[in-house]
């Protein structure tokens, strides 16, 4: 076990015993786990909107009501690169460790606000400003998420093993959004509507706060990572030394640029897609999208471990190439698909397209930096990104779909994969330039 978190003063971390196996999955474990609930109350949000809109806003109209809620919903999404800023620098300077705890302390106060916030007849505008307050803990506690957890399975990890480790970041992720829709069917499927308008909604944030304590407490035992703790005496990181460092930079945006945009529309995207332009029913489209995305989430760990075993950037490299070459394909074949198995394959092809992306890119990305500005080099271009291409995807859709072309759609989502292609090709390879281990 690693004892480096006990040194005496002046000893080297280096001089620690070598860390277990054992312990660095235990530690691995606990921050995935921590990142499963930290989405899980992301998206339950969105999940149960419909029932808690009228809650909050006065009682207008159910559409302005919801316009509301998905305006506090978008509030919380531009709040990720602030987010991915502030724990970046924190992760840099206090450790991984602290900012991990940090993260699940802020969605966990944020959940459990709206989970016991009175409706606006009863507290009239405090309603939708606590709402609002909550959603922007949320939205921060997201934005570190990222970074910081992307960097820590990454030092974590063994080199040889490093792909398939941080490749739980995204089969977390993406067990959050089917955990948030299971609990949404089973309380469809227990209480009745006017229960779940009621007082039924607030079951899962009070389900997410619980998860988020039981997860503060698993963080509790994971050990630092010996990257920090071995330069933790050395340089602070700031956005000046983060400037400095302009290539990496670019390169985050570049190959996150094309990746996000094809995630975002394969998976929140797609049950309205199938629904809207398709013609399936909601209950369809919401099997399809259930089923895709956990054959997804358990696709991550196998590309994970195949990029350990011939680099990143070949995956990167047949992601960018099938995604341009495939995408108005697939699209446009499922605009006219009549049954629901057509509808999953076309789907599962997508995405094991995207998992090309997915399943390396936190790794890929804490390859690039240096350890004093490993976390915020990761999170803050991360999550810039994220909010222009992979938060306005859904919005572009609907926009092209509202003029009369979608097929535009398909097309832009093409042209960003192929300008992330452009960046593949071009970078090195990081499994065999990584800065884990040289800086």
């Amino acid at each position: 076990m690693d004892n480096s978190n006990t040194l005496p003063a002046g000893a080297s971390a280096a001089s620690a015993p070598p860390r277990t196996t054992a312990s660095r999955v235990k530690s691995i474990f606990s921050g995935s786990v921590g990142n499963m609930v930290e989405w899980y109350d992301w998206y339950v949000y969105a999940a149960f909107s419909l029932y808690f809109a009228q809650v909050f806003f006065p009682k207008d109209s159910l559409n302005a009501q919801l316009l509301n809620t998905a305006a506090i919903f978008a509030v919380g999404f531009l709040m990720r690169p602030i987010g991915g800023w502030l724990m970046g620098i924190y992760a840099d300077r206090k450790g991984r460790k602290a900012a991990l705890m940090a993260s699940v302390l802020l969605m966990c106060f944020g959940s459990l606000v709206i989970a016991l916030t009175p409706g606006y007849e009863t507290i009239g505008i405090w309603a939708p400003v606590l709402l609002v307050l909550a959603r922007l803990m949320q939205g921060l506690s997201v934005g570190g998420e990222y970074g910081t957890s992307a960097t820590y399975l990454s030092e974590m990890a063994t080199k040889e093993r490093r792909g398939f480790f941080s490749s739980f970041q995204y089969v977390t992720l993406i067990s959050g959004q089917l955990i948030a829709l299971a609990v949404l069917i089973v309380l469809q499927q227990t209480l009745t509507e006017e229960q779940l308008l009621s007082w039924g909604w607030r079951v899962p944030f009070v389900i997410g706060a619980l998860c988020a304590v039981v997860a503060l407490w698993l963080r509790r035992g994971m050990e630092e990572t010996d990257s920090f703790t071995q330069k933790k005496e050395t340089k602070e990181s700031t956005m000046r030394t983060l400037l400095r460092h302009p290539k990496e930079l670019l390169t985050v945006v570049g190959l996150t640029m094309g990746g996000t945009l094809a995630f975002y529309t394969y998976t929140t995207y797609m049950q309205k897609y199938l629904v809207n332009t398709v013609g399936f029913s909601k209950a369809d489209s919401t099997a399809i999208s259930a089923a895709t995305l956990f054959l997804f989430m358990c696709l991550q760990p196998v590309i994970g471990a195949l990029s350990d075993k011939i680099g990143r950037r070949p995956i990167l490299i047949a992601f960018g190439v099938l995604g341009t070459v495939c995408t108005v394909p697939i699209l446009t074949t499922l605009h006219t698909i009549q049954t629901w198995w057509g509808a999953f394959f076309l789907i599962m092809a997508a995405l094991i397209i995207v998992s090309g992306y997915t399943s390396i890119n936190a790794v890929v990305k804490a390859e690039l930096f240096p350890t004093e500005i490993r976390a915020l080099g990761v999170g803050l271009p991360y999550a810039l990104t994220v909010s222009i291409f992979g938060g306005t995807a859904e919005l572009i859709a609907l926009w092209f779909k509202q003029i009369g072309m979608e097929t535009g759609y398909y097309w832009y989502v093409t042209a960003c994969i192929a300008c992330s292609l452009l960046v593949y090709v071009f970078m090195k390879d990081t499994q065999k330039h990584s800065r884990i281990e040289t800086d």
